[in-house]
């Protein structure tokens, strides 16, 4: 293996300075894909979809778990699964990569200090998944099984890939969808508040007149300290 030089202490913190310029542009670029997410048109959705949650039935609207805004994953786990851990099987095991995205989830409270759920579905029955979700410790994800063509329908046929949706009285819209390498980066309260229609929801971000907001680092808390907890 050919590592890089070894330096002063002076030469190493120039080379970092030099690095942070681009970070710092990396950084400032995903904020302007953010702000071009919340401008993104809006689809609505006109067919009633339903899932099987641990509680029995569910519409699409029952995964909002009354917020205004909502990200589903659809993860890969069923008897279609191919892409164990060396040794796995169905139903002890779902997709790694999707498995993987389940043990980054942070803890959803703060997503519901923002108005927004976030739902896990796939088409294994649910009485499979609740087995997976507590032999994984997964169980703070609320998790469906897919019962339509649902997924079909949001682009997610097959793999995986995560949606966002948000409400307007009864209506339900899509707002954002992204797959692939697109997923790695969820997990983190930030990713997903990212990709919804109001975003963050805070006063630095460039939003659409109206759209709510209030000053960073005023908003969460402690995630026990939420009344309404996902």
């Amino acid at each position: 293996m050919k590592t890089p030089d070894v330096v002063s202490p002076e030469e190493w913190e120039a080379a970092q300075k030099r690095l942070l310029v681009k970070e710092k542009k990396y950084t400032r670029d995903g904020d302007a894909l953010a702000a071009e997410r919340r401008r993104m048109p809006w689809m609505a959705v006109e067919k009633d979809y339903r899932f099987e949650g641990p509680n029995g039935s569910a519409s699409l609207a029952d995964l909002f778990a009354g917020r205004r805004q909502l990200v589903v994953y659809r993860a890969y786990y069923g008897p279609e699964v191919t892409t164990y851990a060396e040794g796995g099987s169905y139903p002890e095991r779902a997709c790694v990569g999707c498995s993987f995205v389940a043990d980054q989830v942070a803890h959803p409270a703060h997503l519901s200090g923002r108005d927004t759920s976030l739902a896990f579905i796939s088409r294994a029955p649910q009485s499979e998944i609740q087995s997976l979700q507590e032999r994984m410790g997964w169980d703070h994800i609320p998790w469906y099984e897919i019962t339509d063509d649902f997924d079909k329908d949001f682009g997610v046929g097959e793999w995986h890939g995560t949606n966002a949706f948000i409400r307007e009285g009864d209506r339900i819209f899509r707002t954002y969808f992204v797959d692939a390498r697109g997923d790695e980066r969820m997990g983190s309260t930030w990713s997903y508040l990212d990709i919804t229609a109001l975003g963050r929801q805070e006063e630095w971000e460039d939003s659409p007149d109206g759209y709510p907001k209030t000053p960073p680092y005023g908003w969460w808390n402690y995630h026990d300290s939420y009344e309404n907890q996902a």
